[in-house]
């Protein structure tokens, strides 16, 4: 009623604003702020602080003329504020902060790209093949889906078997193929960001294939009758009709696809920790293995803000094309 509508409002600029819709969302704000903009901030601030416990008079800078590095070695032992050290040192390849973060973030975007679009694209297909009403359809998407239900771990776990150098199911095959000689994938420094990759693709394009398929269930029938009736084959409805249609679906699920590719780490976990040298080292879990196994704690803060950055870099380009793209058509 008017009692109830005026009690909940508030003059503002002259107009009477409605306090009810921000009461709603308060709740949901405290913890946006308390788990997410809060840990974020304390990041950035800590990223920007020399500490190693094992060696607190020390910093582990290669060069130690960087500005602020020699203040912190002649300083009094705990931590030290070294302003953007860090990050300075992240781009400059006489030091070895500089030499792992390039190798790091090479290793993922390159990580990223062969995943998220091989992923992809598995996942159109297997949304086109389970997209139809036939019997037993069913237990096809049960199993297109089944390997996102298993966790990480177990999805490595099953292909460290497949990668066993002498009798692992995948050399066998490539011997079937004509591939000579077995490979231990995951120690070899050419194959190990490979066999992540192939763990990866394996274990998200299920899990990909539900959004298509939501989308492509949603899509009139109406349009693809239209299109038999003008003779147009099946290449020409994908290309033309079903892909123009889920442009929307596609956005959404190569953000989704990349942010998953960054945040990948269980299966590095368990495939590749024994390739000590590096090559295969994702982003992730360089700054897993900095601040938890070195306990290089600035180091890591400074990847952790880098990728931060990197990821909101990416979601709002995606959000500012979708949205532009929306306002043309």
């Amino acid at each position: 009623n008017g009692m109830t509508a005026q009690r909940w409002t508030f003059p503002w600029r002259g107009k009477r604003v409605s306090v009810l819709p921000y009461l709603l969302i308060l709740p949901t704000l405290f913890f946006v702020v308390l788990f997410t903009i809060y840990p974020t901030i304390q990041v950035v601030r800590s990223s920007q602080v020399y500490y190693h416990p094992t060696r607190p008079d020390r910093p582990r800078m290669t060069d130690l003329a960087l500005p602020g590095i020699e203040e912190a070695q002649r300083s009094i032992r705990g931590p030290h504020d070294v302003g953007l050290a860090y990050f300075r040192a992240l781009f400059d390849q006489s030091t070895d902060e500089g030499r792992i973060f390039i190798r790091v973030l090479g290793n993922t975007l390159l990580y990223a790209v062969v995943v998220v679009s091989a992923s992809m694209a598995l996942a159109f297909l297997f949304a086109m093949l389970v997209n139809r009403a036939v019997r037993g359809i069913g237990l096809a998407r049960v199993a297109f889906f089944y390997p996102t239900m298993l966790p990480m771990v177990s999805a490595a776990t099953i292909w460290l078997f497949f990668f066993t150098p002498d009798y692992g199911l995948w050399n066998s095959a490539l011997q079937t193929l004509g591939y000579s000689g077995p490979q231990n994938w995951v120690i070899n420094r050419d194959l190990a960001l490979w066999a992540l990759m192939i763990v990866a693709i394996w274990k998200d394009a299920g899990y990909l294939m539900i959004f298509y398929l939501a989308g492509m269930q949603n899509l009139s029938e109406e349009i693809y009758e239209a299109a038999d009736l003008d003779g147009a084959g099946w290449w020409a409805k994908t290309t033309r009709i079903t892909l123009p249609l889920l442009r929307r679906t596609t956005l959404f699920v190569s953000v989704i696809a990349i942010i998953g590719a960054f945040q990948n780490i269980d299966h590095s976990l368990v495939l590749t920790y024994q390739l000590v040298s590096g090559e295969a080292d994702l982003l992730l879990y360089e700054i897993y293995k900095q601040r938890f196994m070195l306990q290089n704690y600035g180091f890591a803060n400074a990847l952790t803000v880098v990728m931060i950055l990197i990821l909101l870099v990416f979601t709002l380009t995606n959000f500012f094309l979708s949205e532009r793209s929306d306002v043309r058509n």
